[in-house]
Formats: C-alpha cells, structure tokens, sequence
C-alpha cells in the first residue's frame, strides 16, 4: 500500500466519508493510519501518535486523529471485506495494547482490517535498505572470496 496515492479532497469540507475508509495523516517522519467508523469516528493504534508514548487501539473523533493536521483518505486495492465488516474488524481490537512500530501499528492494523493481511508499507520500505545493504555486503563479500579461492587454485 503506497500512502502517496491518496484522496485528499473533502475531508475538511463536509464530504461524507465513507463508512470503512483507510485515513492517513502526516506525522513528523511517517503517516499515521486510522479507520473511519461512522459518526466522525476513526479507530486507531495510538501507539507513539501522542508524546511519542505508546498507547492502545482506540476509538476517537476525526478531529483528534487528525489532531490539526490534514487527513486523507488511502486508496485501498480491493478490500477483502466490506465496510461493516471493515469496521466490525476495527473495533473488535479496540484496547488491544501490543503496540510494536515494527510487527504491530496504526498501518499494520488498517491493513489487517481491510485485508486481512497485517503490514506496513513504510516498516517494509524503512527494513529494504538495511536488507538491501546486507545483500550488497554478502555479495561482494562472495565475489572477493571466490576470486580469492581462485588465485589460489
């Protein structure tokens, strides 16, 4: 999921959202995720969203999500369920407080509600380049050793 591609329009302008929707809203450094419930709700991982403090999955309005910022709407590739079950998925994790930046936030929840599947697209792009680092590393690490082997031969 690439929070790039979003919807930004209407959110602060009377445009009804629609029930299930994936929002985003900037952070310094990241996007904070949330799903809207109905009624100017939005159920999210607080996780560091406040003083950097973790804190459970909770239900709060647009307007705390967002807390001054703009929020938008994440367009989302097919969701595995509808947007009752959308929601029922968001809100049954209401209180859970296993909060991890890594294996378990906001992102990781708004996919696991709309697709089943719980991931990150910024966790995934913040580990490539460590990976990318340690695959360059091993190979060139292979390619001197089998170069050397070769001399030697």
């Amino acid at each position: 999921m690439d929070t790039t591609n979003t919807m930004t329009a209407g959110l602060t302008g009377g445009t009804q959202i629609p029930l299930g929707a994936h929002l985003v809203t900037p952070r310094r450094g990241y996007t904070h995720h949330g799903i809207y419930v109905g009624n100017g709700r939005v159920v999210h991982y607080m996780g560091l969203s406040v003083a950097w403090r973790r804190g459970p999955v909770a239900e709060v309005t647009l307007e705390q999500f967002g807390a001054g910022r703009e929020v938008s709407i994440e367009a989302e590739a097919c969701a595995a369920y509808t947007p009752i079950e959308v929601v029922q998925r968001a809100q049954s994790r209401v209180g859970e407080d296993a909060y991890d930046m890594l294996t378990n936030n906001c992102e990781h929840l708004c996919t696991w509600c709309a697709h089943g599947v719980s991931r990150s697209a910024q966790v995934d792009r913040l580990l490539a380049w460590p990976r990318r680092i340690a695959q360059d590393a091993l190979s060139l690490f292979g390619t001197v050793f089998a170069t050397t082997a070769a001399r030697r031969a």
